[in-house]
């Protein structure tokens, strides 16, 4: 099969792919020495040659960098750090079927592109990331074999991130927060699905937060993410918490207020002020009355307040005309959980609904139907993940279903009791 359920590239572990065409993208910026280090080490990989294009994607350097014969050579004009724009720059030149991101002081080993390649050239999905270690490189010739001479002039691994890859069975465990364990300097995945995804978010025009914002996109677009421990490559130099002269308040808060606008899940977005787009769109049928329909949109968006409601159409009388969230029609709306349901609802106990949909976060579960305690289809949420490749498969067999009774969600008569609810008085009779 081209594709595995779920997250789990573990069951094409053993496989080896025919060996694809490669192209790696070294991003840089006015780093002549850690370029030819890198250019160095990529013209000793053990990816055959043939199969192995190079493209040096140059951020307006004030001099050109001086390249070797057989790499390609583009650039961009200086307006600031713009790495998103030039990895962008060099994808669009490049003719590989598998894209492998470097930056120029990130130094491979000779195993590293094969090993990194081979679940892309597997799975078009497939999302990998390598092992990014740190050494002082600083007056060592550029020849010298990285392999050897890494070890022996290493630098503190960042504790956070080898925690997570060995918390998550290196991300064989993944969610929608594993975004975070993404960095473009050791990335690399398919050239289709790159093109599918789309490329980097050039608004993001200083250090960092770029890979989060695409990896994010990708794992909605149905990516596998997998960390490959053994594709390792070496940065010249400490990980970004260990630099002299960052402020890394400064540079953190800048790099989380673009991605709480970019990414709306929890611990990524804000906690009241509304996202770019809606975390959960919920799809009410028919006309309902106008009750109902005060009722059912009230109480969703007060269990899910980035959430979006949307109606055939909305009784003029349900009072509902002046919040954004409230539409008729999904139009082109995107959101991550689409909740479909089978008529007007009400949510009566919201961390019970919170809990059931909240399956939907990781790689395994892509539906859930919603079942009330009297024993009514409520609804069938769906995550957009499960979507985006159902779409491409033209299955759903690559993600889990769920059916989940849960407490406090009813299917509501047409005349729902709107002071009680607003009250917070009254039993369920007052709704079913």
């Amino acid at each position: 099969m081209p594709w595995v359920p779920g997250n789990r590239w573990d069951l094409v572990a053993h496989r080896q792919p025919h060996p694809p065409r490669v192209s790696v993208i070294v991003t840089h910026y006015a780093q002549p020495d850690e370029l030819a280090r890198t250019l160095a080490a990529l013209a000793r990989q053990d990816h055959p040659r043939e199969l192995l294009e190079i493209i040096v994607a140059d951020d307006g350097s004030p001099q050109e960098p001086v390249i070797p014969e057989g790499v390609r050579l583009v650039r961009q004009d200086d307006l600031g750090f713009r790495a998103a724009a030039a990895r962008n720059l060099g994808a669009a030149a490049a003719t590989g079927d598998v894209l492998c991101f470097l930056d120029a002081d990130t130094t491979p080993e000779p195993a590293y592109v094969r090993r990194l390649s081979r679940l892309p050239a597997l799975l078009s999905e497939a999302v990998t990331v390598g092992r990014r270690r740190h050494a002082d490189l600083s007056g060592i010739p550029a020849d010298e074999p990285i392999e050897a001479v890494g070890p022996v002039h290493e630098l503190t691994e960042p504790e956070w991130l080898r925690e997570a890859y060995e918390r998550s069975g290196d991300l064989l465990h993944a969610d929608d927060r594993s975004y975070r364990y993404v960095i473009s300097a050791v990335l690399a995945c398919s050239r289709s699905f790159f093109d599918e995804v789309g490329g980097f978010d050039e608004a993001f025009s200083s250090y960092g937060g770029e890979d989060w914002e695409w990896a994010h996109r990708a794992w909605q677009s149905g990516a596998v993410l997998a960390h490959v421990p053994d594709a390792v490559a070496w940065h010249d130099g400490p990980d970004w918490a260990g630099r002299d002269g960052v402020d890394r308040r400064d540079e953190g808060n800048r790099q989380s207020l673009l991605l709480s606008r970019r990414i709306p899940v929890d611990g990524s977005a804000a906690r009241g002020v509304l996202s770019r787009d809606a975390d959960l769109l919920v799809v009410v049928p028919g006309t309902p009355s106008p009750a109902a329909a005060f009722v059912c949109a009230d109480s969703f968006l007060a269990a899910f307040p980035r959430s979006a409601v949307t109606m055939d159409a909305i009784p003029p009388a349900a009072a509902l005309g002046g919040d954004p969230r409230i539409s008729t029609g999904s139009g082109d709306m995107d959101a991550r959980i689409v909740l479909r349901l089978q008529a007007p609802a009400v949510v009566r106990e919201p961390d019970a609904l919170r809990s059931a949909v909240a399956v939907l976060a990781d790689g395994e579960v892509g539906l859930v139907r919603l079942i009330s305690p009297e024993g009514d289809l409520v609804g069938v949420a769906r995550s957009r993940r499960a979507m985006r490749r159902e779409r491409r498969w033209g299955t759903s067999a690559a993600h889990a279903s769920e059916n989940t009774v849960v407490s406090g969600l009813h299917l509501m008569r047409p005349d729902p009791h709107v002071e009680a609810w607003l009250g917070g008085w009254g039993g369920v009779d007052h709704f079913v």
